[in-house]
């Protein structure tokens, strides 16, 4: 049987503005996807045991079936070929945590250890790439990226085709976050598709919005670098708004924003696709993180608490 694991994700900047070319900066959390897979007689058979939102398994399904296809096709291995694949692990199935992303990487993993094929991070992350097509569309190679690797990472398309940029990102220590579900399946494909043809529709506005945001990503380096959290939070603040801008938050996002601020958190903001999922909180400290925490799951939603920064 063979096995494999992929890291969840945060993404603290540039959420769609990556897909486009903008830098963006993503955190892998403690949480994992793992993954067991068996040879079988024929077919590919899924048991998806992960905690997730309602409705999500079924709203990916189709989408779950074409990413192993071709994640497959990827790897080289004969798309006939049967396949038993268990899925869990710590990180829950909802919208905004990289959660297809890690469970693309898990699966590649333990797909090659029962083939008992040698494919080292670089292969298993293009796999995982390709297979989040599926998902996203478009992607940006941000989620994919995080989940193999793990760590804080700095983020950059290469809108040519060629290698993406990626650096390590290193942190004093890592820092406590809390995340908060809105408990809405988001279709991620979507999300990106209507992004991009408001962009074509009105592309002074847009320019104008990726710009900033590509700034807020460089400040958020250097403030991150520098350990200062109550500007990164202010920073997070801010790539919300544009967020808001461009269409991609929703209702229930600035609710559990709007919710984490009053209760202290240093700043927060949707992460992920948007239009549904997570929001993610910076909550630096065990008595911040439960209060925040505390006050999301008093409104009746699903919340995780975890932390950015921690090195693979």
């Amino acid at each position: 049987m063979g096995k494999g694991s992929g890291y969840g994700k945060v993404i603290l900047f540039g959420e769609h503005f990556v897909v486009h070319g903008a830098p963006g900066i993503v955190s892998a959390i403690d949480s994992t996807t793992d993954a067991e897979v068996k040879k079988a007689g024929k077919g590919i058979n899924i048991k998806d045991g992960r905690k997730t939102a309602k409705g999500y398994s079924e709203e990916k399904r189709l989408q779950q079936i074409e990413s192993i296809e071709r994640m497959l096709k990827a790897m080289g291995i004969d798309p006939k070929t049967g396949l038993d694949i268990w899925i869990g692990g710590s990180l829950p199935g909802f919208s905004g945590l990289g959660a297809s992303a890690a469970s693309s990487v898990a699966i590649a993993r333990a797909i090659a250890q029962e083939l008992e094929m040698q494919i080292p991070d670089e292969k298993i992350n293009q796999a995982a790439y390709e297979a989040e097509k599926a998902y996203a569309g478009n992607p940006s190679g941000i989620d994919n990226t995080a989940a193999t690797y793990g760590g804080l990472l700095w983020f950059r398309k290469d809108m040519a085709g060629g290698a993406d940029k990626v650096e390590r990102l290193r942190v004093r220590r890592p820092i406590e976050i809390v995340i908060g579900s809105t408990g809405k399946v988001a279709n991620t494909k979507a999300m990106v598709e209507a992004v991009a043809e408001r962009k074509k529709k009105n592309p002074a506005k847009y320019d104008m919005i990726f710009k900033q945001a590509e700034n807020l990503a460089i400040a958020g380096r250097k403030t991150l670098e520098a350990y200062d959290l109550k500007k990164l939070g202010e920073l997070m603040n801010e790539n919300h708004g544009l967020l808001q801008q461009i269409e991609v938050s929703s209702k229930e996002l600035d609710t559990l924003v709007d919710l984490s601020r009053k209760q202290g958190a240093f700043g927060a903001k949707l992460t992920g696709g948007g239009g549904g999922g997570c929001m993610v909180a910076l909550t630096p400290g065990k008595d911040l993180q439960g209060r925040v925490a505390s006050a999301i799951k008093n409104a009746g939603l699903e919340v995780l608490s975890t932390k950015i920064g921690v090195e693979k």
